[in-house]
Formats: C-alpha cells, structure tokens, sequence
C-alpha cells in the first residue's frame, strides 16, 4: 500500500529541547495511519550527545548547553545558520531498513550540495556527508516502534568555531566545514537552501 503524501513543516528556530520531546511525542502517539512528516528547522546553539557518546568527546563545552540525547552517535553541535531536518518516518510501511534511510538522506544532501556545484560524498567508515574529506552534514537516527525520528544537520553559513570545543562525532581532529566556507563568494540564502534540501529529501523519500 502506497504510504499518505509525506507532510512537510518549516518550524523556523526552535529549542533543542522542545523539538526533541515533540519529535518523542509524535513518535509515541502516531498509528499505522499517521502520516510521515519532515521537519526543517535552526536550533539556537547546542552541543548533543548520542547514546554512544563518551564525556572525553566534550572538550571545552563553555557556557553553551550540552543536551543528552536519544539517537545514535557521539557529540555534534548545532546552532545557526545550520539546517536540522528531522524525519519522523514508518520504516515498516515503506518497506526499508535504517541503511536504507542512511542513504536516501545521504543522496538528498549531496544532490543538495551538487546543485550549489559543491563535490560531496558519503564516507563508507564514517556517517555523514564530506567534501575532501571535511565534514558538511552530520546524520542520527533512532528507531522506536518501526518508526524514525531525528534526522540530519547541514552547514551552509554558520559559526564553525564550536566545532572546536568538542571532536566531532568523536573523531579527533576532525575538520568541519559549511557552503559558505567552500565558497565564501556565494552569500547562501537560508530558505533558499532550505527548500532546496526539502525537495530532494521527497524525491529521494518517494523511491
């Protein structure tokens, strides 16, 4: 049975917190019949640490909130002018795994990124999305009941200097980068990049 029309929500900026016990509660409360949802959203800055996540990781946190979380991975920061897509999304009722998810969300960032003609590639060893092997996108997922929520996180023009009070995803060293670093000329439009991701997370959703 084909699935209901995927619903698409532009939150704009919102709390870390709150977004995570929303994304929980709409996890928990949805039935067969509920349809997939993808959130786009900016959270104000905020380090968070996956399930897997070891303190060592957390370098020098400051005053910047670190938030214990429930998907997969170590410690990644959020904050401004960095896209959060979160897909609440019925593995069952589509008939495919996690990986499978992994690497339609994969696709959409770099289809996102090959538009702007930035090079990006996913890196077999290590989630996410790289360009020259410098991280642009960061991807966590967690399963509950056959159903995903969390998402990814892509860097078009923000503050990177975070990145630098933790190892990344917990490798050390780790270079971060954003659209706007690779090519500062440009002046990157949010929403412009944000509808963009949007449209190639739904055709990469719809295969």
């Amino acid at each position: 049975m084909k699935p209901p029309p995927l619903i698409v929500r532009r939150l704009g900026e919102v709390d870390y917190a709150t977004s995570l016990e929303c994304m929980r509660d709409f996890t928990l409360e949805r039935t067969d019949a509920t349809p997939d949802e993808l959130w786009l959203l900016q959270h104000p800055a905020v380090f968070t640490q996956g399930q897997a996540g070891r303190s060592e990781h957390l370098l020098a946190p400051g005053a910047i909130p670190v938030v214990q979380v429930d998907r997969g991975g170590q410690v990644t920061y959020h904050g401004p002018g960095q896209w959060v897509a979160y897909l609440m999304i019925d593995l069952r009722r589509r008939a495919y795994g996690v990986r499978a998810l992994v690497e339609r969300m994969e696709k959409a960032v770099v289809a996102t990124l090959g538009h702007y003609g930035i090079d990006a590639a996913p890196d077999a060893a290590r989630p996410g999305v790289y360009v020259q092997g410098d991280k642009i996108a960061s991807l966590g997922l967690r399963v509950r009941r056959g159903c995903s929520y969390h998402g990814l996180a892509l860097n078009v023009d923000m503050d990177l200097t975070p990145f630098q009070r933790i190892n990344p995803c917990g490798y050390a060293g780790l270079e971060i980068t954003s659209m706007s670093r690779l090519l500062p000329e440009h002046g990157f439009a949010m929403d412009d990049v944000g509808e963009r991701l949007i449209g190639d997370l739904q055709r990469e959703l719809a295969r």
